[in-house]
């Protein structure tokens, strides 16, 4: 499509002063057909940076290797450039829009000379869904076009949604890297340095400018920088959640059906909970999204979610038939590989995969690599952020209402991080202001790994959203408090927290966690409906002894241990998060999560 076809004026205009600013030697207008899909892989092979895979292991499988500089979210490179610096709060960072708008057209002015622009019309939600909304990106990596297929709808069916005047959100993004006369990439990663990297989230005018890497969530700016921080602001806006949640759906033995949401810091298993696979007999849990849920009200009062998503984007490294059967499924063919090992016979590998290195492989960075056991110094031959980009609808587990325009009616929040000690198996909360307390401490245990922090001090990390709320985190507390005033806590979701990772004195994990966490998540089913063992205690609702069945090998003290009120340790996790957490917000903590936390530590004392 030509850019002279646009019907909408405001979407013309805005590409027209893009392409004279930064310059392209073409503009292209995605359509989001499969040939243009194919038409950007094989761009990408020609300009050296796909490695075909081997088509009869990996169907329509491509590898891609990025810059070292260029392998993550660079979160000191991304800013929420609210009007005032009070507005992004303590835990963004902030540059006045006014000044950053002005240092990035001076990068922008003429970066993609020799490259083609392409605009990327993008549906984040099904298509036409009232719950969606629609962002235009405009690129000039071919990655990125490619990438956008997967992760979301694009193309011409966006545009007739969109129509004339339609709301978009609309996302500049280049990797900063013009080429002069003749020049080509010829295999090199095409970014800019570290120090010319911005991320940038604009929340009043609902923009997003993205500046000097190809990678991930920097480039997919459907992802976290619309998904998240730009979507939690137009959520707080209009009265509704935009959350780091994932979405799944829950079948009894009796037939009965529940959706559960869950929010969990990085690597506490919540792609793996999404596609869980359950061991408890006549249990069945299908996937509806893996990372994000958007959630508005319906007519009959209840919480109605969409995974705004079409892809996963998932975490290589870990990855195996063991923690995620469905995972591995969803990722043999059509799927993106960036940063994996590649072996001999072109297949991909990396740490965690289930099986040693089958022989000498090229690295991420493209080096030979020869695995060394007894070598605990080894580079890793992926990259440990190395991902694969796969479409949702390739899971074996994906729910037949995964694409509903309505959304699916939630029934309740999970809330966990990884803790060793103090935090129950389960605790369901007394309330809905309780459970806004429990997800605004939620929080990870450093190891000893993490330098910048002393091992065994709690990282915390409120609803799992700190990287990616767009505005005060304060703020965002009195949003789910208002949700909760605002509406009928009767057909509200009820909140829990979870936690998979309790240790016994020797460091060894009590539950043993991905399969047999259906039989948590079946107590929590019954819960939604006042049903199964519980009892009162100071902190929430825990299970009865005998309310969740043992799996083999956990005895009868170890589920009195993981199901115990730790007095001692829940009086030091108050104090921690009276002088240390609360704190950092200021005057915009609400009063009320003050109110709670007396609460609880009035009962601890009783």
């Amino acid at each position: 499509m030509k850019l002279s076809e646009l019907k909408h004026g405001g979407l013309k205009k805005w590409v027209e002063e893009a392409v004279a600013l930064m310059t392209p030697d073409a503009v292209e207008v995605c359509d989001g057909t499969s040939a243009e899909y194919d038409r950007m892989i094989a761009l990408m092979k020609d300009a050296g940076l796909a490695t075909e895979l081997n088509q009869k292991k990996l169907p329509g499988c491509f590898l891609f290797r990025s810059d070292p500089s260029d392998v993550a979210r660079v979160e000191a490179r991304t800013y929420i450039a609210s009007k005032s610096k009070d507005d992004a709060g303590p835990t963004n960072n902030w540059i006045d829009p006014a000044e950053l708008k002005k240092t990035m057209r001076g990068l922008y002015g003429a970066c993609m000379k020799g490259r083609t622009m392409f605009v990327i019309p993008y549906s984040m939600g099904p298509i036409g869904s009232e719950i969606a909304k629609i962002g235009v990106e405009i690129t000039d990596s071919p990655y990125v076009v490619a990438n956008m297929h997967i992760m979301a709808r694009v193309g011409t069916k966006v545009l007739d949604v969109l129509g004339a005047d339609g709301f978009f959100v609309p996302c500049y993004h280049s990797i900063g890297k013009p080429l002069a006369a003749g020049e080509k990439d010829n295999g090199v990663w095409p970014c800019a340095p570290l120090d010319k990297k911005y991320i940038s989230h604009f929340p009043e005018t609902r923009e997003i400018w993205s500046y000097g890497s190809g990678y991930g969530g920097n480039a997919l700016l459907g992802k976290k920088c619309l998904a998240l921080r730009i979507a939690s602001v137009l959520a707080r806006d209009e009265g509704w959640l935009a959350e780091h949640m994932l979405i799944l759906k829950i079948t009894n033995p009796q037939g009965a059906v529940k959706y559960i949401t869950g929010a969990f810091p990085s690597a506490c298993g919540k792609t793996n909970l999404a596609m869980l696979i359950p061991t408890l007999p006549g249990w069945k849990v299908e996937t509806v999204g893996d990372d994000i849920a958007w959630m508005k009200f319906g007519a009959d009062g209840r919480l109605y979610a969409i995974n705004p998503e079409a892809g996963f984007f998932g975490v290589a490294p870990g990855t195996n038939n063991e923690s995620n059967h469905n995972a591995m499924e969803s990722i043999k063919k059509n799927t993106i590989y960036t940063n994996v090992a590649l072996t001999a016979d072109k297949d991909v590998w990396w740490e965690g995969i289930g099986y040693d290195a089958p022989g000498s492989l090229t690295d991420w960075k493209g080096k030979p690599w020869t695995q060394d056991k007894a070598n605990k110094n080894q580079e890793p031959a992926a990259h440990p952020n190395s991902r694969f980009t796969a479409p949702a609808k390739q899971c074996p587990a994906i729910a037949k209402e995964w694409e509903d325009p309505k959304g699916v009616p939630i029934s309740a929040f999970l809330f966990g991080g990884r803790r060793p000690k103090t935090i129950p198996l389960v605790n369901q909360a007394k309330s809905w202001i309780h459970g806004v307390f429990m997800g605004s401490i939620v929080g990870s245990e450093v190891t000893a790994a993490a330098l910048d922090v002393q091992a065994g001090t709690i990282r915390r990390d409120p609803f799992a959203m700190l990287p990616f709320c767009g505005y005060h985190m304060g703020d965002y507390f009195k949003h789910w408090i208002k949700i909760g005033k605002g509406h009928d806590e009767a057909k509200l979701p009820k909140i829990f927290f979870v936690n998979w990772f309790r240790k016994d004195d020797a460091g060894k994990f009590i539950w043993p966690g991905y399969g047999e966490n259906s039989r948590v998540l079946a107590w929590i089913f019954d819960r939604c409906d006042g049903k199964g063992g519980a009892v009162e205690t100071p902190i929430g609702t825990l299970p009865t002894p005998d309310a969740i069945i043992p799996p083999a090998g956990v005895g009868e003290q170890d589920m009195k241990e993981l199901l115990k009120v730790d007095i001692a340790g829940w009086k030091a996790e108050i104090k921690d998060v009276r002088d240390n957490h609360y704190p950092k917000f200021g005057d915009k903590l609400p009063k009320e999560l003050y109110v709670e936390l007396d609460s609880i530590e009035k009962r601890l004392n009783a």
